[in-house]
């Protein structure tokens, strides 16, 4: 089980409050489809994603960007219990979908960049670290039916 600071714990909770899912979602989901190329591999139903200007503007890049960050908004919730939250999407990503299990970590840098840009200077190292601490865990809970 990971322990959570009380600084930990409140930051992690003040950004997904103030953040617009939808937006961020977008942007982080676009962001690692077009840094890293070969992820788009798992989105072959999405139509065109040909280049920067078309993922961007890809309806359903959007929609499943915000489905990933509602999703992570359920582990903020759930905090203490993050590998149960995400059991049956483990199962899905690994089963299922076989997703290669080091894209939630090329997400969880895309998404970084994406908080930290509309963050500002408010984003310091250390609420970086709890940031980047949630997200590995939220990571590693999805590549436990890998395992």
């Amino acid at each position: 089980m990971v322990e959570w600071t009380d600084f930990e714990r409140a930051t992690i909770q003040d950004i997904f409050s103030k953040m617009d899912y939808e937006s961020v979602g977008h942007h982080a989901l676009a962001r690692c489809l077009v840094v890293y190329p070969w992820t788009q591999r798992y989105f072959g139903n999405f139509g065109n994603l040909y280049n920067a200007a078309a993922i961007m503007g890809n309806p359903m890049v959007a929609a499943h960007g915000a489905v990933v960050l509602h999703g992570l908004g359920k582990a903020v919730k759930n905090m203490d219990n993050i590998k149960e939250t995400y059991a049956e999407l483990s199962v899905l990503h690994s089963e299922k979908l076989h997703v290669d299990p080091d894209n939630f970590r090329l997400l969880a840098d895309c998404l970084t960049i994406v908080v930290a840009s509309r963050l500002g200077t408010s984003f310091t190292a250390e609420v970086q670290a709890a940031f980047q601490k949630f997200l590995a865990v939220a990571a590693s809970a999805l590549r436990r039916q890998y395992h």
